[in-house]
């Protein structure tokens, strides 16, 4: 039965941008489809959680949390996550999609790989691993099926941050063990505990497996196969393949040490070791093993009714297996044998020879320079032997400022000792638009633009006459303008309107200064000898200080001796009868409302007139001085 036209998302929008077009595979967690992106006209990978699992909140939380880890890692060797989406029960992430097939799928058909190749394919893998262990990620579930071939030969890895989320459907619903069974290192067994040191484990586990077609721990159960990597150690690659050389198996037994302080540190420090044993191996090594173990294996003198392998004698002294093996090998041969060992012998030792003058004086350029930080590479390509230059940098959406975008020859290129490479070094994400975040508040706005991609910068403030206290005037550099996500973006925080220094002015012109600006004015009056009458003697808050509109303010006002205050109306002593002039507040602009308060708070008398909006469109009079008491009108609009 056709699964694809069977499953109820192929041909739906999810979040009205993804169309399903395929299921290309189904876990435990999670399946897999082919999906376009409607927005951006493109193909991605869209991994949509099983319904089961969607409902469980913390799950999703966890699932959620990873994913954003996880999206912060750009490296040419890991699968890129995109975004993650919610659509309806439909939680689901959207990913790069890779044309290929996975390392999995290659162990089915070839069985198991050559040292050699090997080596090389777990370089990449180890660089993508590197550039998580650098951001403090742990992948927590390395494995041949969470590492894809593309068809032109690159190597991704994918999955990373999300075994954390599989837990449940990995091995206990309680979170104990993280990871899938065969590759669980001994102390994820043990507490649960998973560090870097947990993923190079499993990179050991993975080797060990691409050189001898199976895992080392093997059993009926999960259980059963879990205590072997409690209890047991991994054994070296070259019980199962005889020939491979001691290093090679080096690699595999300190990788897979039950001490993790005996592994390396980190996946940066186990490519390095890779890197160097594969270097040292010629480039025909894989052949000359299958050739070896194909014909090496000849016929014992019957009294001994055994076989003898030929493997050590074959191959470089320096990769040579244990030489207890050896010995027995040659022990075996007699007459005849012994002749044709010997002219292997001479053959081989001809072919190193020829190696050792032509590809022993050559190098690879290491796939693992690409996001490495330009001074890092520059120091792993000059300890090979090769000079290297600085070309001017590039922007690359796969590489964050300061790393290698690309080398020349490329990365994974022959080349020979002292021969020279160029690094371009990376300028930095794109740049793309700042986005708009006036208006919103700090928090606010620093999620916007982290949502963006962007780094948020430093927080500045400023005075404004418009935007409310705390609340975001713009950003450096301005909404609209283009910047790399990787150069910060400085936001700036309004500290409201600021108040200005009123001691000495008229009190009713303060007044009206301060209610223009949209603050609840008190004012009070207070009689201060050896001030001149009607001006302010204090004010709160203090000249400079921060205020946004609907804030309360009050100002002290030198009280005249003659005067005498009855509410809101004062009776002076220049007419007797109260009807002195005062400023008249211009509220032009303004809310209706609060404009016709202001006045009133004045002292005058307000007339609305106009329809339509709640705006002061026109004032008479607008400005100068009126009497108390005295009538001014307002026109409302939209």
């Amino acid at each position: 039965m056709d699964t694809t036209v069977a499953d109820p998302l192929v041909g739906r929008v999810l979040d009205g941008r993804y169309r399903i077009e395929s299921r290309v595979a189904r876990g435990g967690m999670a399946t897999v489809y082919v999906a376009r992106d409607i927005r951006l006209d493109r193909i991605v990978a869209i991994k949509v959680m099983h319904a089961g699992l969607a409902s469980d909140e913390d799950f999703v939380a966890r699932f959620i949390g990873e994913a954003k880890a996880a999206a912060v890692l750009s490296h040419p060797n890991v699968v890129a996550v995109y975004d993650q989406r919610t659509d309806g029960e439909h939680v689901f992430l959207v990913m790069e999609y890779v044309a290929g097939h996975t390392l999995r799928d290659a162990l089915t058909t070839l069985g198991r790989l050559g040292p050699r190749a090997a080596l090389e394919i777990m370089q990449p893998v180890l660089a993508a691993l590197g550039a998580a262990h650098r951001a403090g990620l742990v992948h927590r579930d390395v494995k041949p099926e969470n590492v894809l071939i593309t068809e032109d030969g690159q190597v991704k890895v994918a999955d990373f941050g999300l075994a954390r989320a599989e837990t449940a459907s990995k091995m206990t619903k309680t979170g104990v063990i993280i990871g899938t069974v065969g590759y669980l290192a001994p102390e994820q067994v043990v507490s649960g505990d998973a560090d870097v040191r947990s993923d190079v484990y499993a990179a050991g586990v993975m080797l060990f497996e691409l050189l001898t077609g199976r895992l080392p721990h093997q059993a009926d159960t999960p259980l059963a196969v879990a205590f072997k990597h409690a209890n047991e150690t991994v054994p070296p690659p070259s019980s199962a393949v005889p020939g491979i050389p001691a290093r090679v198996n080096e690699l595999v037994t300190d990788a897979t040490s039950h001490d993790p302080q005996r592994r390396p540190q980190d996946a940066n420090q186990y490519l390095a070791e890779v890197a160097e044993v594969f270097g040292g191996l010629p480039r025909d090594f894989d052949r000359r093993l299958e050739e070896s173990n194909a014909t090496a294996v000849l016929e014992a003198p019957p009294s001994h009714g055994r076989t003898a392998v030929l493997d050590a004698t074959t191959l470089p002294p320096a990769y040579a297996p244990e030489r207890t093996r050896a010995d027995r090998a040659i022990g075996a041969l007699t007459g005849r044998y012994v002749l044709v060992a010997i002219g292997a012998i001479a053959a081989i030792i001809l072919g190193w020879a020829v190696w050792y003058q032509t590809s022993g004086q050559y190098e690879h350029v290491p796939s693992s320079i690409i996001g490495m930080k330009v001074a890092d590479a520059r120091d792993r390509l000059e300890s090979a032997g090769l000079d290297v230059q600085t070309a001017k940098a590039v922007y690359d959406d796969r590489v964050h400022k300061g790393g290698v975008a690309k080398s020349d020859p490329p990365a994974g290129a022959r080349v020979a000792k002292g021969e020279t490479v160029t690094l371009t070094p990376s300028r930095g994400i794109t740049p793309k638009e700042v986005p708009d975040v006036e208006g919103k508040s700090l928090e606010e706005a620093k999620q916007t633009l982290k949502d963006e991609g962007f780094t948020v910068g430093r927080t500045s403030f400023t005075p404004s006459q418009t935007i409310a206290k705390d609340q975001v005037v713009g950003t450096t550099p301005a909404a609209g303008e283009r910047q790399s996500p990787d150069e910060p973006v400085g936001v700036i925080v309004s500290t409201g309107m600021s108040m200005p220094n009123l001691v000495g002015q008229n009190g009713d012109a303060a007044a009206n200064q301060l209610r223009s600006m949209g603050l609840d004015v008190k004012v009070e009056k207070r009689k201060a000898e050896g001030k001149p009458p009607d001006t302010v003697i204090e004010q709160n808050p203090s000249e400079g200080t921060g205020v946004s509109r609907g804030d309360k303010v009050t100002i002290v006002v030198n009280k005249r001796d003659c005067l005498v205050d009855t509410g809101p109306f004062q009776f002076g002593c220049e007419d007797g009868e109260g009807t002195q002039n005062v400023p008249v507040p211009n509220l032009t602009g303004g809310n209706v409302d609060d404009a016709k308060k202001a006045l009133e708070d004045s002292g005058f008398k307000v007339n609305v007139t106009g329809f339509g909006g709640n705006t002061v469109r026109f004032q008479s009079p607008n400005s100068g001085e009126a009497r108390r008491g005295s009538t001014v009108t307002i026109v409302r609009g939209p």
